[in-house]
């Protein structure tokens, strides 16, 4: 049975921590870093993921928001991982950021957020379409214990998506030093040099340093 009295890296052990999203591809990628990474942390989609307004304007912000909001439905020595995570685009002043989820409006769905990037950047040439990902990931655990950790991965954006994998906004997503799109390179490569991969490394780091 996992524990959820404490974090234990070793092995031997088993880690329960409750992932507070509704995103099925973000459980997906997680579920697939923690199983690459073992050390015996176990993920769990969170029971409910309450409606949250990600309006503090930050990457951490909003994580903790989304991480306390499900840690509240849960008893006192649970262990809760959030993350919020977004593209900056330089030639957008770092927009959309962490409006990325909603930057076709409230009534967004992803394939609208990437048509309307995707038509945004119209007429921006090759050399001006430099982008970031973001992911800020924020764990709070029992006795406000808290670990914040950040991965970023840059990158251009390409004048049309291309690509049958990953979501959001990864068929438009050249990271540096590819020649694929996030979309079209398989869940290990991705997994290897993304913002999330990246915000996972730093978080067992974090842990195991701790």
């Amino acid at each position: 049975m996992a524990s959820e009295s404490g974090l234990n890296l070793r092995p031997t052990c088993s880690t329960l921590i409750h992932l507070a999203t509704g995103n099925a591809h973000k459980m997906g990628e997680f579920q697939a870093l923690a199983d690459a990474a073992g050390g015996g942390i176990q993920l769990m989609a969170a029971p409910c993921m309450p409606a949250v307004a990600e309006d503090t304007g930050t990457f951490v912000g909003n994580a903790r928001q989304k991480a306390r909001a499900v840690q509240a439905l849960l008893p006192d020595t649970a262990w809760v991982l959030a993350d919020d995570s977004g593209v900056c685009v330089d030639a957008l002043g770092g927009a959309p950021g962490v409006e990325s989820a909603y930057f076709a409006g409230p009534e967004h769905d992803s394939a609208a957020n990437l048509k309307r990037l995707t038509t945004v950047m119209q007429g921006v040439p090759l050399g001006q379409r430099g982008a970031t990902f973001r992911c800020v990931l924020v764990l709070l655990g029992p006795a406000d214990r808290e670990f914040v950790a950040e991965g970023r991965c840059e990158g251009t954006l390409r004048l049309l998506p291309v690509g049958g994998y990953g979501f959001g906004y990864d068929p438009l997503f050249e990271p540096l030093g590819y020649t694929q799109t996030y979309a079209e390179l398989n869940q290990a490569t991705k997994n290897k040099i993304s913002h999330r991969g990246r915000a996972w490394a730093e978080l067992l780091a974090r842990l195991r340093s701790s």
